[in-house]
C-alpha cells in the first residue's frame, strides 16, 4: 500500500493547458530525452495536427518515431498519447476546419491548395504562404533580441556558423555576408573533417551562430554542444524554445516559415539573416568613417 502511495506521489503532475505543457517542457527539460524534446517542440508548434491526427500521422510528418510522442505523454503524467491529445483537442474542436484538401502549414494559418496536381496553383498558394511568413516576421521583429545578437557578432574574435541540411543555404549566406562586411567568419560544413573537429578550433572570444529547424540536424546540435563545452557563446536561430540548440544559448531568435509536405520555405529565415546583416553593416558604418555599405555587395 505504501509503495502504491509513493508511486502515485512520484507521478508528475500533468499539465492542464497547452501553456502549462510548454512551461513544463522548458522548466524540466533535463528529464526528457532529445527526441522527446523534439516531439514536444513539434506538439507546441502544431497544436491542430496534434489535436486531430493519429500518432502515426504525426510520426510521418515530423520524421520522429511514434514512440517518442507516447513516451513524452507518459513522462508528462498522461496515461498515453490519447489523453495528451485531448489537452489540445478540446479548445480547437469547434474551430478546426474539417477539410481533406492539401494545405500549407504556417503558424498564422493554413493556405489551401484546391488542386495539388496544378503546379501553378501550388506556386501561387506557396507564394501567399510566404507573404504570411513575412507578415508574421514583421510583426515579431520588435520582440526579437536583434540588437543583442548584433552585439554578440561584433564583439566576437571570430564568428563560426553552422547550419546543416535545409538550413545550409542560410548559413552559407550569413558566412559570406559577414566576411564581405569585414567580420571574420568561418562556416562549419564538415568538409575534410568532422564538424566536431572543426568546432574544436574555436578559441576564447569566438561566437557560434547555430541555425536549425525540424528535423534538427545532428551535426548542428553536436557543434552547439562543443561550443558550450568550450565556453563559447551560442546565438541560436531556430523555430522553438524547445529546440535542442536553445539550451544555454546566449541569445535565441525564433523564426517561422511556411511548409508544404516537408518543403520548408526560407523566405522569413533569409529575411531575418539579411536584417541582422544590415544592422551589422550600419553599426560598422557608424563606427568607421571609411566603411562603405555599398561595397559589401551581399
Amino acid at each position: 500500500m505504501r509503495d502504491a502511495q509513493k508511486s502515485e506521489a512520484d507521478k508528475p503532475r500533468k499539465p492542464a493547458s497547452a501553456s502549462e505543457f510548454q512551461n513544463l517542457l522548458m522548466q524540466e527539460r533535463d528529464r526528457f530525452t532529445p527526441k522527446m524534446l523534439e516531439a514536444g517542440g513539434y506538439v507546441i508548434d502544431n497544436p491542430k495536427e496534434v489535436a486531430f491526427s493519429p500518432v502515426s500521422q504525426l510520426s510521418a510528418r515530423s520524421g520522429l518515431a511514434s514512440a517518442n510522442f507516447v513516451r513524452l505523454a507518459q513522462s508528462m503524467g498522461f496515461a498515453g498519447f490519447t489523453e495528451m491529445q485531448a489537452l489540445f483537442r478540446d479548445p480547437l474542436r469547434e474551430a478546426y476546419p474539417a477539410s481533406l484538401e492539401e494545405r500549407i502549414r504556417h503558424s498564422q494559418g493554413e493556405q489551401v491548395i484546391p488542386n495539388p496536381n496544378d503546379v501553378v496553383a501550388i506556386g501561387r498558394s506557396f507564394a501567399q504562404a510566404n507573404i504570411a511568413s513575412l507578415t508574421h516576421l514583421a510583426e515579431k521583429l520588435d520582440r526579437m533580441p536583434l540588437e543583442a545578437a548584433i552585439n554578440l557578432v561584433l564583439g566576437a574574435r571570430v564568428v563560426h556558423v553552422i547550419g546543416a541540411d535545409r538550413s545550409f543555404a542560410a548559413a552559407s549566406y550569413l558566412s559570406y555576408a559577414l566576411n564581405r562586411a569585414g567580420v571574420q567568419c568561418v562556416q562549419i560544413a564538415g568538409l575534410g573533417s568532422s564538424v566536431a573537429d572543426q568546432a574544436n578550433v574555436m578559441a576564447p572570444g569566438d561566437l557560434l551562430v547555430a541555425i536549425s529547424f525540424p528535423p534538427y540536424a545532428d551535426d548542428t546540435v553536436t557543434v552547439a554542444g562543443v561550443a558550450l563545452a568550450r565556453g563559447n557563446p551560442v546565438l541560436a536561430i531556430t523555430n522553438s524554445t524547445i529546440s535542442p540548440i536553445t539550451e544555454r544559448a546566449a541569445e535565441v531568435i525564433l523564426v517561422d516559415d511556411a511548409e508544404l509536405h516537408g518543403f520548408r520555405s526560407l523566405t522569413a529565415l533569409l529575411s531575418l539573416v539579411q536584417t541582422l546583416m544590415m544592422g551589422i553593416a550600419y553599426r560598422k558604418r557608424g563606427e568607421r568613417d571609411d566603411f562603405d555599405i555599398d561595397d559589401i555587395n551581399a
